[in-house]
């Protein structure tokens, strides 16, 4: 059985390592070099601390970490579920939370950015309705120096 709850402040930890494995499998490949070389799993640990207000866990029975979304105003900015539980339909049900979450925020429209190379990824939103509006050079500031991802930006109506 898998709970799905907002985080506090014991999960960041396990939310960083998983953000760090997902991040690079998603990723690798696609971003710009000096990124992915920013992206240490130290890197995501100083990150995650601040975030816990805007984080949502998935926790197996066993209180593992199965994986968890964040939601910023009306952006679902991060998805991520670990290998474990991939294809087991958490992230659908992660993603649906994200939603809900940026609707009773009084958004009506939800968005996300996805790294152009991440197919998996693009068609997993496309199979629950995101639609691809485009590109989006997404700018990410890491280890001290801006990159700009290519991304492209999918929205839904929530």
């Amino acid at each position: 059985m898998t709970s799905i709850r907002p985080a506090d402040a014991a999960d960041m930890s396990a939310v960083a390592d998983l953000w760090h494995e997902g991040w690079h499998s998603g990723h690798a490949g696609h971003v710009p070099e000096g990124l992915t070389a920013a992206r240490t799993l130290e890197a995501f640990h100083e990150r995650t601390p601040s975030r816990v207000a805007d984080t949502t866990v998935a926790v197996s029975d066993e209180g593992e970490l199965l994986g968890f979304v964040m939601v910023a105003d009306d952006e679902v900015e991060q998805v991520f579920v670990g290998p474990v539980a991939r294809g087991g339909g958490l992230a659908a049900l992660l993603l649906a939370e994200a939603e809900r979450q940026v609707a009773s925020g009084g958004h009506g429209e939800a968005w996300l950015a996805v790294v152009a190379g991440n197919a998996r990824a693009r068609r997993f939103y496309e199979k629950h309705g995101w639609v691809d509006t485009g590109d989006l050079p997404y700018e990410v500031t890491a280890g001290g120096r801006t990159y700009v991802s290519p991304c492209r930006r999918y929205v839904k109506q929530v």
